[in-house]
């Protein structure tokens, strides 16, 4: 592995899949672990649980916010785009500040923390989204989410051919539906606008995987120490799903 030592920085790092991503780089031996987020109280929880972590309070929809949070960090090796935020409506209730909102936590979002990552990589480095199967196929109901994330996949696409010929790569990894306080959110949607029990409403999200399962934020950290791995160094552009065979 090349974590050693590493300088890394997660975006929405303070629960689910971004705390389990900052604490699996952190146990793997990165030098120092950035978390960023809106939320101070979770970030502050998360950075207590490892030395090696550090929290920052960041909008990521927020150009300057974004620049501050970089040169608050300093320079970093490995950047991971985690923050998102779900909703959902049928498309012709969707409000046009649902949409608006959609695209910039789930794709401005993930262009500036790139952006910013870039610029400031020292030679080596690492790009990874944190996407979505939603990113490779549609769902009902979650259109501008949807949207949102298969644009991030064109930008992955697009970026990871600009850096080809240097030992920068960028890559997505894309989870269908993590057992996370997000998908708790979207239980408890489900079940107050279907009249479905909890218990109902998690069976059929768990129903949409071949596996009828959800899937753990620990299996996005490993995916992602494996891209920053030595072996994955010709692994550029990519979706690398987690969906049991879904997609």
């Amino acid at each position: 592995m090349t974590i050693a030592g590493r300088r890394v920085l997660v975006t929405g790092g303070g629960s689910g899949a971004g705390a389990s991503l900052a604490l699996g780089f952190a146990a793997a031996g990165a030098a120092e672990v950035v978390i960023c987020g809106r939320r101070v109280e979770a970030l502050q929880a998360t950075a207590a649980r490892h030395p090696a972590l550090r929290a920052l309070q960041c909008d990521v929809t927020d150009e300057a916010s974004v620049a501050a949070l970089y040169a608050a960090a300093g320079p970093v090796d490995i950047v991971i785009a985690n923050a998102g935020q779900a909703d959902s409506a049928p498309f012709a209730k969707t409000t046009l500040a649902q949409w608006n909102a959609m695209l910039a936590v789930n794709l401005t979002g993930v262009f500036l923390t790139f952006r910013e990552g870039l610029r400031q990589m020292p030679g080596w480095g690492r790009l990874i989204a944190v996407s979505s199967t939603a990113g490779i196929k549609g769902y009902a109901k979650v259109a501008p989410y949807a949207a949102a994330k298969h644009g991030v996949m064109g930008m992955v696409r697009s970026l990871a051919l600009e850096v080809a010929r240097g030992p920068v790569t960028v890559n997505a990894i894309c989870p269908g539906f993590l057992d996370t306080e997000m998908t708790e959110h979207s239980i408890r949607v489900i079940s107050e606008k279907t009249g479905r029990s909890p218990e109902q409403a998690r069976a059929a999200l768990e129903a949409m995987s071949p596996q009828s399962r959800l899937y753990q934020p620990e299996e996005v950290t490993s995916a992602a120490l494996w891209l920053c791995s030595e072996g994955a160094g010709g692994v550029n552009g990519q979706a690398i799903t987690i969906s049991g065979g879904e997609v």
